[in-house]
């Protein structure tokens, strides 16, 4: 079961479980709270320890995973999440601000421990020198992971419709830990072990290409969760009296197809012209990604009906991202260092996991103070500033 291209469908497999639970448990607990009378804001902060846990689990996890190996870094990434969500099993009455908010820090550890093990994975699995085989295994990886999340959410609006907030809960911890006990068994164990071991020191990057990459990645998350996360399903639901099935399945629908289309990105990117992506790529993306927030609030301001408008750009919107993510994805996974990469993925999903907890903050406060259509004014100036710093990106992929 040791080849590389079964033990890339072991580390796939695992991803989308943990993808799929994941994507469930955020939408059940932004619908759930928000339906016991929490504002936009205090939903936000439910994910506050979530997303900066993230940030520092990227950081600390890829030393980490470069000593125990990716094998065992994954594990640990499905076993907390266990964790988190049978800490929710309690009764509604002990579940306050503060106990949920731990509990989705140890969901944040749990996410990104999963997802810089699994694509850290892909640079060790993929074959030598085959920068366009690297793109297709890291764009179908990201891009199914996506449509899974997708799924997750509409299971997540479906279960709590359907059976409740704890038995939902039940059923997602289920579904992990038979997925952790065939990883197990079946996942390479030295996987991702470096031949040195390296100095705590070590997980700030030395790559001039990461460090930009990573502050484009910033931005880029940030642009999207600012008026993706909170305030849009919220406006739904305040405004346009979307029941929890709907607005699930709205936002289920737009990250299965962002998934779909993040995987086809190395065709949309030219892939069978022998084109792979560089920093120009990741530029010229960006600024056309610029164009769609401000579009969407240009029509709302303009008094056009608010569910065409925002389901119509939401499709553009996510299309054009897709291709952005992807490009970044390739990007990260073709600049790190072969030994120790899960270092270099580390830090720049830090920056990924910092833009998430940004955008998250701004996604509640800007909604709740100024409304949705000040979220995506100020997504367009993330995503311009993405675009800038692009500019110093490397014209080509190897360095």
């Amino acid at each position: 079961m040791n080849t590389p291209i079964r033990q890339y469908m072991v580390v796939t497999a695992s991803y989308w479980v943990f993808t799929l639970t994941d994507g469930a448990l955020r939408m059940l607990v932004i619908l759930y709270f928000h339906q016991l009378g929490y504002s936009p804001f205090e939903v936000a902060s439910l994910f506050l320890l979530y997303e900066f846990c993230g940030v520092i689990t990227n950081l600390i996890g890829g030393w980490l995973a470069a000593h125990i190996g990716l094998n065992t870094s994954l594990h640990f990434g499905l076993a907390l999440q266990i964790v988190a969500l049978c800490m929710l099993l309690v009764e509604p009455s002990l579940l306050s601000v503060v106990y949920v908010m731990v509990a989705q820090a140890i969901s944040g550890i749990a996410k990104d421990l999963n997802k810089m093990s699994a694509k850290s994975s892909i640079k060790l699995l993929a074959p030598n020198n085959a920068q366009g085989k690297l793109y297709q295994w890291v764009a179908l990886l990201t891009g199914s992971k996506n449509t899974l999340k997708g799924i997750g959410f509409f299971l997540g609006a479906t279960l709590l419709t359907l059976l409740g907030f704890r038995a939902a809960i039940a059923i997602l911890a289920f579904c992990l830990i038979i997925a952790l006990m065939v990883s197990f068994l079946l996942l390479q164990k030295d996987l991702g072990k470096t031949k040195y071991k390296p100095k705590f020191t070590d997980i700030f990057s030395k790559s001039s290409a990461v460090n930009q990459l990573s502050a484009a990645r910033f931005f880029l998350f940030g642009a999207r969760d600012i008026w993706f996360v909170i305030a849009l399903p919220v406006y739904l639901q305040e405004h346009l009296y979307w029941d929890y099935t709907e607005v699930g399945t709205l936002l289920a629908a737009w990250v299965i197809g962002y998934g779909f289309v993040q995987s086809a990105s190395p065709l949309i990117t030219g892939i069978r012209r022998g084109k792979i992506p560089d920093g120009r790529t990741a530029m010229l993306w960006a600024t056309l990604l610029a164009i769609m927030p401000l579009a969407i609030a240009g029509f709302l301001q303009q008094g056009w009906q608010a569910d065409s408008v925002l389901i119509i750009g939401l499709l553009a919107f996510g299309a054009i991202f897709a291709v952005n993510s992807a490009v970044h994805s390739y990007l990260i996974i073709a600049y790190a260092k072969e030994d120790g990469v899960s270092l270099d993925v580390g830090f720049y999903y830090m920056a990924n996991a910092l833009g998430r907890l940004v955008g998250t903050l701004l996604s509640g406060w800007v909604y709740q103070s100024y409304g949705l259509i000040s979220c995506l004014i100020v997504s367009a100036i993330f995503i311009m500033i993405t675009s800038l710093l692009s500019i110093a990106l490397p014209r080509h992929h190897a360095i």
